[in-house]
């Protein structure tokens, strides 16, 4: 596991540990994949075509293991309408057609370091789409000052909901398993051979369960969901966050690290890992515009 004692966000005083530069070395490397495959889609592409895409491209770059395989939503599927069972997660022979939104979600090891990112983006114009964007942006800011305030996860959750409803959308990481709004990310030791299960990493897995047995012992959980078991401040570690807004058929997200350290210091007890992603440098060109 990367240090997350010492640790010190980007541009703050001190750098980031080894480890944790290996981490944002592989989320940068996802959303990279996310950028390629988006810039290559086109009407008539299905969502299993797209996450093939995304496969191919990591593997080819060295990507040998995942948390979990990459997925591919498009149009209403991106809100996770009438999802009830997990297998409707999977990529189906949905195409991909004119302003319809669409989400990339990947979550490749690489080197024993593991990313999760979600990448939301539209074929052409739909202006709900954009405005489901720029509204994220609110939950971003909402996340990591209330985590920098140790406050519970589960309150947290409570208020991204509220935060949500009043910006009149839907919660769609309800939809999740567990309803969660992030998990925890670690290291994991590399192999030869890394099998999946039901498209999730089996070491990941594994390594995901050893932390809720010995989260529950000591009272907080690998899973920050909207449950009782979620009662708790934010854990040290490394979280995939992913807040997912849903409206009228249409779903946007984003997921990215973040990073939690037992520091005194509010600027350095929470940080996103990285400022230089796609959804946060988007929302950097509105504002200059």
């Amino acid at each position: 596991m990367a240090s997350v004692t010492s640790a010190t966000p980007p541009g703050a005083a001190g750098e980031l540990t080894a480890g944790l530069r290996g981490f944002r070395e592989v989320q940068r490397l996802a959303y990279a994949c996310a950028e390629a495959v988006a810039a290559q889609l086109k009407p008539g592409v299905t969502e299993r075509a797209a996450a093939r895409m995304q496969r191919e491209w990591l593997r080819e770059r060295g990507v040998r293991d995942w948390f979990h395989l990459p997925f591919a939503w498009f149009g209403d599927r991106t809100a996770f309408v009438d999802f009830r069972v997990p297998l409707q997660f999977f990529p189906t022979h949905r195409e991909l057609e004119p302003g319809m939104a669409f989400i990339l979600d990947m979550a490749p090891i690489h080197n024993g370091y593991t990313a999760d990112i979600g990448y939301s983006g539209c074929l052409g114009l739909n202006p709900v789409h954009d405005r489901l964007l720029a509204d994220l942006q609110a939950h971003r800011e909402l996340i990591l000052r209330e985590v920098r305030e140790r406050r519970p996860l589960r309150e947290i959750y409570a208020d991204v909901d509220r935060l949500m409803v009043r910006q009149g959308y839907a919660n769609r990481h309800r939809a999740y398993p567990f309803g969660v709004i992030a998990h925890k990310v670690d290291r994991v030791r590399q192999r030869r051979w890394s099998p999946t299960l039901f498209g999730f990493g089996t070491r990941s897995l594994r390594g995901l369960a050893s932390d809720a047995l010995h989260g529950h012992r000591d009272g907080w959980s690998p899973l920050w969901s909207p449950y009782r078991f979620s009662d708790h401040p934010p854990q040290p570690g490394l979280w995939a966050v992913e807040p997912h807004l849903g409206f009228r058929g249409t779903g946007a997200k984003f997921e990215e690290i973040l990073v939690v350290t037992d520091s005194k210091d509010p600027q350095e007890s929470a940080f996103w890992l990285d400022d230089d992603l796609p959804h946060v440098r988007r929302r950097q060109e509105e504002k200059a515009a």
